[in-house]
């Protein structure tokens, strides 16, 4: 008696399954460990070391020899594995990172008519047409497999089945569930599982981000964060040895340093903003502040080595925090702009890392020194009740200096950075606080002294005139711009020292308002038109030298207050005016 055709296509199947899977377990793994040279007991530092050393040995770019090709790949399959805790743990329990036992990661699947194995490994190719069982081209001794039952998914004929027969109904039959594998139509447990751990991004590794224009604009542009940029195209040399680089280095900064990618095929507006053109090659720059509000890129044209990069990164992180003397040190009174301070005591002799990365971000709020500090005895520290070392030290806009923590203890950059930011954003709110009720308790009869004057002819001399070393003005073309003007000058006149020096003594500094409706010539000294198109603005005049800046932007207290402090402290660069002003 025949077998039934059915029962004779399951027993066909079966043979394909055990032909497949003796072909598979024949297919030997390239032992990662081995291809990175490292022990299986290796940290993900290690790992990093050794594939970084090896990817620069090996990569294209600077290795034209026979099979360097091969070997950077193998180099880059390997890491993969062993960088991702999740892969890393199926290889050492199965020998497979996908953690499929005995079958290479492979998947069974059905595409137009034909059944198809892929096994497990790198640019598996896994179906071509044609009748009969065929070998497909794989990488890393895997090879594919495909057999045609002939017809068409889904369509009955030719098919006892009806349509396409699939290796994976076999196993949703006898197991039950969903087909196995690979199909293209729907999950699986088998792909489920391979597809766990999948990111490019692994366990202690520094993530590089695609960078856009919206993403430059919103979470780079000024936002007192230092970066590290990489622009490419597609067919640029070194960027994978560059962005090796990079991750070695932002993982070392962690917290201090974010990475970022600009494919300057996709952005070509984001490049050409930034002024970053490219060749054959690609390009790596620092987006930092220094000393500056502003940030701005700086190309690093060193070796591609960590160590170099890394020391080039170090000494672009911002710098808005003063070196002290705690021996000589005390806050000074009354600082120009009106912000909050703060010192950082540590037993370092230069300034933290973290500390240069947190003035950055808090550049425009607080005022930051730090001081090199051994023992707690010293008066200030004695009287603040300083008992551990580091410590933060903070002095109110109301003049009350406290302390806002000491024996500070962190485990890494990133949670260092992240314990200081939630101090400071605690003593800036508190701040705001006390800010806001010193102006309502301000008695009328002070506000009423405080009052700015309106500059004219009779009175220029004595407020605007050659006796004077700086004239601050506050130009105005409505009743509304000289009400807000009034009452932010008023505000910054009791504000007496600037970097130490006192420039309300005598004539040296004077502040008035000017209407630009009535004093259109006294204003065509500095701007041709006159400043028709502004409503209000400010001017700092130096008499005696004939030279000038002015701000033209929204006039609040705080950018007023930064405006004539930059001025005072030689901050900005001047300009000469076109002849003397003359009032009328």
């Amino acid at each position: 008696m025949g077998i039934p055709i059915p029962l004779r296509c399951l027993l066909v199947a079966l043979l394909v399954l055990s032909s497949v899977a003796l072909h598979v377990a024949a297919a030997k793994t390239i032992d990662p460990y081995k291809v990175l040279g490292v022990d299986k007991n290796a940290s993900q530092r290690d790992i990093q070391k050794a594939f970084h050393k090896l990817s620069l040995k090996y990569h294209p770019d600077k290795n034209k020899g026979k099979g360097a090709q091969e070997k950077f790949e193998e180099i880059n399959n390997a890491y993969e594995i062993l960088s991702d805790e999740e892969k890393r743990k199926n290889y050492d329990l199965y020998g497979d990172e996908k953690g499929n036992p005995g079958f290479g990661g492979g998947n069974f699947g059905n595409r137009e008519g034909y059944t198809y194995f892929t096994g497990g490994g790198p640019k598996t190719s896994y179906f071509t047409s044609g009748d009969g069982w065929q070998t497909m081209g794989g990488q890393g001794n895997t090879k594919s497999f495909s057999f045609s039952f002939g017809g068409n998914p889904g369509a009955s004929g030719g098919n006892p089945f009806g349509g396409g027969f699939d290796l994976g109904d076999v196993f949703s039959n006898l197991f039950g569930g969903g087909s196995m594998g690979g199909s293209q139509h729907g999950g699986s447990a088998g792909s489920a599982r391979s597809n766990t751990g999948t990111s490019s991004q692994h366990s202690g590794a520094a993530k590089i981000q695609d960078v856009t224009t919206q993403i430059f604009s919103k979470e780079i542009s000024d936002q007192g964060i230092t970066w590290l940029l990489l622009f490419y195209t597609p067919e640029s040399k070194g960027q994978f040895v560059l962005e090796s680089v990079m991750q070695d280095v932002v993982h070392s900064l962690d917290g201090a340093l974010r990475a970022g990618k600009v494919n300057c095929d996709n952005e070509k507006s984001l490049c050409k903003k930034v002024g970053v053109s490219l060749g054959k090659s690609a390009r790596l720059f620092i987006y930092s502040y220094t000393t500056t509000e502003k940030g701005s890129l700086h190309e690093y044209s060193g070796e591609h080595d960590a160590k170099s990069l890394k020391t080039f990164c170090q000494e672009h992180l911002p710098r808005f925090s003063k070196r002290v003397d705690i021996g000589q040190f005390s806050f000074p009174p009354n600082v120009l702009p009106n912000l909050p301070q703060v010192l950082l005591l540590s037993s370092k002799k230069d300034t933290p890392v973290m500390w240069r990365a947190i003035s950055g971000i808090f550049r425009n709020r607080l005022i930051f020194y730090d001081a090199e500090v051994h023992d707690v005895s010293h008066p200030l520290l004695k009287s603040l009740g300083v008992k551990n070392l580091p410590a933060l030290i903070g002095r109110t806009v109301n003049g009350e200096e406290l302390l806002l923590k000491d024996g500070i203890s962190v485990k890494d950059l990133r949670s260092g950075i992240r314990e200081l930011k939630t101090l400071l954003e605690s003593f800036e709110k508190k701040n705001k606080k006390l800010a806001s009720n010193q102006a309502n308790k301000k008695p009328s009869s002070q506000r009423e002294e405080n009052k700015v004057p309106l500059l004219t002819a009779s009175n220029a001399e004595e407020i605007c005139g050659e006796k004077t070393s700086v004239c601050i003005l506050g130009v105005f073309g409505s009743t509304k711009a000289k009400g807000q003007l009034e009452a932010v000058l008023s505000e910054i006149s009791q504000k007496t020292l600037i970097r130490g020096q006192n420039y309300n003594s005598g004539s040296a500094l004077s502040y008035a308002l000017l209407d630009k409706n009535k004093q259109s010539t006294f204003l065509s000294s500095f701007d041709k038109s006159g400043f028709k198109s502004s409503d209000k603005l400010l001017i700092a005049y130096k008499p005696r030298r004939g030279r000038y800046a002015v701000f033209n932007g929204e006039v609040t207290l705080e950018e007023a207050e930064r405006f004539v402090g930059s001025v005072l402290n030689g901050d900005v660069q001047l300009s000469r005016t076109k002849q003397k002003p003359v009032l009328w």
